[in-house]
């Protein structure tokens, strides 16, 4: 039997991370790429161009594919149904992707398994936001259903007031209002699940958002109760159970001590996730293998952690050329591993990230600076010597 070749749908750094492990494994990766420049194009050596959104376009780049899956959730669900109606192997299926895709369907479904949820609500109008919010308390927050990531698509409301300048995120239909969340701190629960129903977790992470995009994570959390570390990667699990999830799934949740199970959930992604990232060099199996292994329907690699790990991410800064500073970054911090993108620089985008595994003794806030020193030099260059 020849090795399996695989799909992947979206041409961006997730797709590009998938390829070294497809490649350690013997597997063939193919890429349908947005454009001849994405990050995964240049990486994968099968990568077309074409629109994700044209059902012809799917139903050609699926030919001769022994699986199909993604780099992001944007496909529309009904060319899904329509390839899996024809015999293409989609994976995840776009009954679990839906939750993924829409956070209305998410809510909903999150509610209806008695797992943490804040307080929501699906409003049609501003009145129906004001009341929303005249009945839990501001400030609340407003929500796209679909299309909103990195803290796109999200606004916080602190009064009626704000609630009625937001006439015009009603033009395209109903919007999610969400409680805001009195949290300590973001946590992740990631889990990988095949489609004959093996499932594992990692470890739950720390992660911390800057402007609403992670800046960093923290593998374990660190001075997390057994007990919500625990419950946490349970509901993890269970969502990706009850939903018939496949592949890599992320769970985004807040952290509440003392209210509740400890934590409630923000939101899903179906595919590898930024907080999956550390995996890479933190954990036996990187989240990028586990997703393909998970997609095939083989048996899944071990979770566990090597180490504490810190993941930084590096976003476009001052420095337009980001291979001259390497030299000074790998010399300032050796154990500190590099991974970068292969895309050009703007400001606030995300262009790679660094991971750092503890050596015996070594402090969290150590790791923190090591991994923040090389982002930092790549980022924004080496200083000029005088």
């Amino acid at each position: 039997m020849s090795f399996p070749k695989i799909g992947v749908i979206g041409g961006g750094q997730l797709a590009r991370m998938m390829a070294p492990e497809a490649l350690n494994l013997g597997f063939e990766l193919h890429v349908l790429a947005e454009g001849p420049d994405v990050s995964a194009a240049r990486s994968v050596p099968d990568a077309p161009v074409g629109d994700y959104k044209d059902l012809q376009t799917l139903r050609e780049f699926a030919q001769g594919k022994d699986v199909v899956t993604f780099d992001h959730e944007h496909v529309p669900n009904e060319f899904l149904t329509t390839l899996i109606n024809e015999g293409v192997n989609i994976q995840p299926r776009p009954a679990a992707l839906i939750h993924a895709q829409d956070k209305l369907v998410m809510r909903e479904a999150i509610e209806k398994l008695g797992l943490p949820n804040p307080a929501w609500a699906k409003v049609d109008s501003v009145d129906e936001l004001v009341a929303f919010g005249d009945k839990i308390g501001w400030p609340i927050v407003l929500k796209t259903p679909r299309g909103g990531y990195d803290g796109k698509g999200v606004r916080i409301l602190d009064d009626a007031g704000e609630a009625r300048d937001s006439a015009d995120w009603f033009e395209n239909g109903p919007l999610l209002a969400e409680d805001k969340v009195d949290f300590s701190r973001e946590l992740s629960a990631m889990v990988a699940r095949t489609p004959s129903g093996q499932a594992k977790a990692w470890p739950v992470v720390h992660t911390i958002q800057v402007d609403g995009v992670c800046d960093e994570v923290i593998a374990p959390a660190q001075d997390i109760s057994e007990h919500t570390a625990r419950t946490a990667a349970n509901a993890a699990l269970r969502i990706a159970e009850e939903f018939g999830v496949t592949g890599v799934m992320a769970a985004e949740l807040f952290e509440t001590p003392g209210a509740g199970a400890g934590f409630v959930i923000n939101e899903l992604a179906m595919r590898p996730h930024n907080t999956g990232h550390w995996t890479m060099n933190g954990s036996v199996t990187s989240q990028f293998e586990q997703h393909l292994r998970a997609v095939l329907d083989l048996p899944l690699g071990e979770t566990r952690e090597l180490g504490v790990t810190v993941m930084k991410n590096y976003l476009g800064g001052a420095n337009q050329d980001l291979y001259s500073a390497f030299a000074a970054a790998l010399a300032a911090a050796p154990e500190v591993k590099v991974h970068a993108y292969g895309k050009s620089v703007r400001p606030g985008r995300k262009i790679g990230h660094v991971n750092v595994v503890a050596n015996a003794g070594q402090s969290v806030d150590e790791l923190r600076q090591r991994a923040d020193l090389v982002a930092a030099l790549i980022r924004d260059g080496v200083p000029a010597t005088a």
